[in-house]
């Protein structure tokens, strides 16, 4: 039987197959961030209460299997995933204190899917 987390009324199992991409999708540039992105990542997933079970970043995108609990919306998780980090990214490796308006590192939207709805009953 599956591990289901809970809170206080709740028991659940939420997972989401999500998917973005930089803005440029340049190849050179993500293998410089790759070791970083990974502990900036975790640590930001943490601060909405989720967990990244498991995650690849590839050449030109990012995949990630996110545990997020149910109340939160999957849409609030992930813009701040990208929010921050590209932050992040903007203060360590281009040497800013801000981030300005119109200088994002991640280009506009993500793919998401559910995970493990198939077998499950009512």
């Amino acid at each position: 039987m599956k591990e289901y987390q809970s809170l206080s009324h709740t028991r659940w199992d939420c997972k989401y197959h999500v998917v973005f991409i930089p803005k440029r999708r340049k190849k050179r540039v993500f293998g410089v961030l790759r070791e970083q992105l990974v502990e900036v990542f975790h640590e930001l997933a943490l601060h909405k209460e989720s967990k990244i079970v498991e995650g690849h970043l590839r050449h030109d995108h990012l995949h990630m299997c996110l545990s997020i609990p149910p109340r939160y919306a999957v849409s609030n998780v992930v813009a701040y995933l990208k929010g921050k980090s590209a932050i992040v990214i903007a203060r360590r490796f281009a040497g800013r204190c801000r981030n300005f308006t119109g200088q994002s590192f991640w280009a506009r939207g993500y793919f998401v899917s559910m995970i493990g709805l198939t077998g499950s009953r009512v």
